[in-house]
């Protein structure tokens, strides 16, 4: 409803101003403070103080005084507090947000008919998936989850490195090195044993005698110029190599969860010619030069040159990578990117050098992210040193069912079994990791900390989880004394009140966080909404209310569950219905 009520007071703010005759473009709409009895607020009046020449109080009043609100259905009454326009919420509001809640797809808007495709994570396929890079499947997943709840048609892509040095040197050391000459894997999975290889490789690269890293290092060009020559055989060497290592990861990747609709590999864009036409197009643009062995682009604006075609005739990843978008451009209405901040530059010349080459790059947003750290220290991927995803995972997991553990008393651990308790560590585990990833602006840098990222008690996820779990608790068996048309009479109370305008929030939350591609705000308003529930729970008994408020409130129990399980999805997280 509160779409609805925005678009109403936009009209009737419209129609107001064009009344008393005065420009209507920006309307200056706002949510007000918590301790406002509206719902939206203007500022108007502050920009049209001067051209009426008034102070805003009595702009603002002459507004007011413009709007009709009887003739509206959701705004109650019209008033002002200093400069701004206050609008207030009708019972029809209320009336239609009880009932539209406990509908299951509540928070889901209409489809817009506009296909995006969300690249990210797109690490390279050298070993297992290292917690400094987690933060790009979290939050690449949760702004495709928020894109696919606001009415996109939403493809997850995966973009593979297949074709550069790192690939090759993995692929010469994968065909050069016995199973007896490596360590045991850290874990029977596909990338632990194969990044083996790839570590002993760089090992002999950096530490062997010259004539050993001269020989290695023939290799290894050999296999670059056989990709760039469209050689099949060592595609299928790099391939055998680049698959086995993405199988593995993608099983990691499917513990957050984050899933891909396809895997596009970027000697995909060798293969077809692209690459190839593209270079011929760069080399014909005006500030294409040849310099220091190498033809780059003189963009404007950029103090290092943007390099796309070395001496001998190779590509580069990011000439390759034009390709990619100009074919994205060519299938999808959107492109949205998600890349660590130590891409920007890279991102901002692809991004210039895609205006040169005629692309519409209105299609393309990125959305930049820091890392996240633990207090152990630093992470190498290299090197072999990091902490790996699926540990992070795992720990999570144990001190999830430490936590859980320590707060069920007798009675509720009769009415669970150890699969129960598995279940719930992992949803809680998992959840907090995921939650606590995703819930802070992605260009800060994070230190995860397990106790707040489990903290029950505090604005974590089982924190929210709580709530939904608590909600299945009091329904429990009288989902059938839910009413299917509930009436709004009996829940008069303030706590009813917020929580049903809290409740209204979340398909504009929705529509924000696609917009702005800030899945973050998506679970501030999650931790709102628990708050506001806690504090009708404290205040108003459901199941021993006289039948009528009963009715009523488990209608808002109800559509609590519903929004708190959708926003959680938006944003990856489970909601487990017992804990």
């Amino acid at each position: 409803m509160f779409l609805q009520l925005r678009a109403e007071v936009e009209d009737a703010l419209a129609d107001a101003l064009t009344a008393l005759d005065l420009p209507a473009e920006d309307l200056g709409i706002e949510e007000p403070p918590e301790d406002v009895d509206a719902v939206l607020a203007s500022s108007v009046a502050f920009r049209l103080a001067g051209e009426v020449g008034t102070a805003p109080p009595n702009v603002a009043g002459d507004i007011a005084e413009a709007i009709h609100a009887d003739d509206l259905t959701y705004v109650s009454d019209v008033t002002t507090q200093g400069p701004y326009v206050n609008f207030l919420p009708s019972e029809a509001y209320f009336a239609e947000t009880l009932e539209s809640v406990t509908d299951g797809s509540f928070g889901r808007l209409p489809d817009r008919d506009t296909s995006v495709v969300v690249e990210h994570t797109s690490a390279n396929p050298t070993g297992p998936v290292h917690v400094g890079r987690a933060r790009n499947p979290i939050i690449g997943d949760a702004v495709a989850r928020v894109l696919d709840y606001a009415g996109y048609d939403v493809d997850r892509h995966y973009y593979v490195n297949d074709a550069g040095r790192q690939i090759a040197v993995f692929t010469w050391a994968y065909e050069t090195f016995d199973e007896d000459d490596l360590p045991e894997p850290e874990r029977e999975s596909p990338e632990y044993e194969m990044v083996r290889y790839y570590r002993k490789g760089n090992t002999v690269l950096e530490e062997g005698d010259p004539d050993e890293i001269e020989a290695a290092e023939a290799d290894v060009q050999s296999i670059l110029q056989g990709l760039e020559d469209g050689d099949e055989e060592t595609y299928e060497r790099v391939a055998e190599v680049v698959d086995t290592v993405l199988g593995g990861m993608q099983t990691t990747l499917g513990r957050l969860p984050a899933e891909f609709d396809e895997f596009v590999k970027e000697t995909r864009f060798m293969r077809n010619g692209d690459t190839d036409d593209l270079v011929d197009r760069l080399k014909d643009l005006d500030c294409a030069v040849y310099e220091e062995d190498a033809w780059q682009l003189d963009l404007p604006d950029f103090e290092k040159n943007l390099v796309f075609l070395r001496s001998d005739g190779t590509s580069l990843y990011t000439t390759r990578d034009l390709a990619h978008h100009e074919w994205k451009f060519d299938t999808y209405d959107r492109a949205v990117t998600v890349l660590g901040e130590d891409h920007k530059l890279q991102a901002d010349q692809l991004s210039a050098a895609l205006e040169l080459l005629d692309n519409d790059t209105d299609q393309l947003r990125q959305v930049f992210y820091s890392w996240v750290n633990l207090p152990e220290g630093g992470m190498s991927t290299r090197e072999g040193t990091g902490i790996d995803l699926d540990d992070l995972l795992d720990e999570a997991i144990d001190r999830a069912r430490e936590e859980v553990e320590s707060r069920l008393d007798d009675r509720t651990r009769g009415d669970l079994d150890e699969d129960d308790i598995d279940r719930i560590a992992r949803q809680v585990g998992i959840g907090a990791v995921r939650y606590d990833i995703v819930s802070k602006q992605p260009t800060k840098g994070i230190t995860f900390e397990w106790d707040r990222a489990l903290d029950f008690e505090a604005q974590s996820a089982p924190y929210v989880q709580y709530v939904h779990a608590r909600c299945c608790g009091i329904l429990g068996d009288v989902e059938a004394d839910i009413p299917a048309e509930p009436d709004l009479d009996p829940l008069s109370e303030p706590e009813e009140r917020d929580l049903l305008r809290e409740l209204a929030r979340f398909p504009a939350v929705i529509e924000a966080a696609a917009d702005d591609l800030t899945p973050h705000t998506v679970a501030t308003y999650t931790r709102d909404l628990a708050e506001t529930f806690n504090a009708f729970y404290r205040e108003c008994p459901v199941l021993d209310a006289d039948d009528e408020t009963r009715a009523a409130r488990l209608a808002l129990v109800d559509g609590t569950r519903t929004t708190i399980a959708n926003a959680l999805d938006a944003l990856g997280v489970e909601a487990p219905t017992s804990m």
